[in-house]
C-alpha cells in the first residue's frame, strides 16, 4: 500500500478530484500554503494500492499543469514602489508528489 501526498494549485483541484472520484479513488483535502509566492494551495492524501500509482500520478500530470501569472512585487516602501508600476512574470503550478510507504491503515467507522 502506498500514500500518495500531492501539493497541488488550488484552481487544479475540483478537476482532479472529479477524475479520481470517477475511477473510485478517494482523496483528503488538507488547505496549505508555502513555497515562493506564498499562495494557498491544496495537499491531497491519496491512500492506494501498489499498482495504482502510476495510475494517480498520470491525473496529476493530466490536471496540474504550470500556468504564468503576473505579479506585482513585494517591494520594500513606497518610493519603490511609486517607481515601479509593473507585474513579474512567475510560473506556478504543477504538483509536487510524495510517494510513501505504508504499513498499515485502518478504516474507523
Amino acid at each position: 500500500m502506498k500514500l500518495i501526498l500531492a501539493v497541488i494549485q488550488n484552481e487544479d483541484e475540483d478537476v482532479l478530484v472529479q477524475e479520481l472520484e470517477q475511477h473510485n479513488i478517494g482523496a483528503t483535502r488538507i488547505g496549505s500554503s508555502g513555497g515562493f509566492l506564498r499562495a494557498s494551495n491544496v495537499t491531497l492524501m491519496i491512500a492506494l494500492a501498489d499498482g495504482q500509482v502510476d495510475e494517480v500520478l498520470e491525473y496529476l500530470r493530466k490536471h496540474c499543469k504550470r500556468r504564468t501569472r503576473h505579479l506585482h512585487p513585494l517591494l520594500p516602501n513606497l518610493e519603490a514602489r511609486e517607481r515601479f508600476l509593473g507585474t513579474i512574470p512567475v510560473e506556478v503550478g504543477g504538483a509536487i508528489v510524495f510517494v510513501l510507504p505504508v504499513d498499515r491503515m485502518e478504516k474507523i467507522d
